[in-house]
């Protein structure tokens, strides 16, 4: 079993909850990387993730070389196209979007990824990306051209995760979306972890310590935080270790 995803499993067994801190390529400029990643490092974070919906080509991997000079984190590819992938990083998510129902996310873009992985000393980690609806049209459900399962909609949500685990991936990922106007809610996310004996990611719209404890007490193994951290840095004084 992998390094990445073996500390995860380990984790999530023992309690110990994790965060990642989502680093858009699109919006981080490289003359910023160094005070932010020295941030991160002060910080609870245990993981950094980065990707994005719409990223220009090159730009991944110029910004994952410059955050690795800089922290000992592991740094996850969190790829919206097949175009991010980078060997630079140490790990990759590979997402299936089983929330919806375009075959290109779902089988396409894994196909066009593998002559890109098979060479790569990238850990792969299977992950059940599920996007679930904030209020708003986001950059995932644009992209994709796919609607996201409906927050009152739990029994779908919960059988869309169990399905993935069925499936054999290795995690599962609910994510409200990029600067969503409100996170997930613990209800969702207690009865989803309930169903599922895989670790569980959480991402979208937490903003506060308060709602990463929420999301933590739910059930959530891995907390991500992205947007948060893009309009407020002084976030990262609440989660200073």
């Amino acid at each position: 079993m992998s390094k990445i995803f073996q500390n995860i499993i380990t984790s999530s067994k023992s309690g110990k909850k994790l965060l990642a801190v989502l680093i858009d390529p699109d919006k981080m400029k490289i003359e910023s990387v160094l005070d932010f990643i020295s941030k991160v490092n002060q910080s609870i974070a245990t993981h950094i993730f980065v990707g994005g919906s719409e990223v220009d080509e090159g730009v991944t991997e110029t910004l994952v070389v410059e955050i690795k000079r800089h922290t000992d984190l592991p740094v996850v590819l969190f790829p919206g196209d097949v175009i991010q992938i980078s060997d630079k990083a140490d790990g990759i998510l590979f997402l299936s979007l089983i929330s919806g129902r375009n075959p290109e996310y779902l089988i396409g873009k894994h196909v066009e990824a593998v002559s890109k992985l098979k060479d790569a000393s990238l850990e792969v980690i299977p992950t059940g990306y599920i996007l679930i609806e904030n209020g708003k049209e986001t950059s995932v459900q644009r992209v994709s051209q796919t609607k996201p399962i409906s927050r009152n909609d739990i029994k779908t949500i919960i059988d869309t995760a169990k399905a993935g685990e069925l499936l054999g991936l290795q995690l599962i990922y609910l994510e409200a979306g990029s600067g969503a106007t409100h996170p997930i809610e613990p209800e969702i996310i207690k009865e989803v972890k309930q169903e599922l004996t895989i670790p569980l990611i959480v991402g979208g719209g937490i903003r506060s310590k308060a709602q990463l404890q929420f999301a933590y007490d739910s059930g959530a193994d891995l907390v991500v935080i992205g947007t948060a951290f893009e309009e407020n840095e002084s976030f990262f004084n609440e989660i200073k270790k």
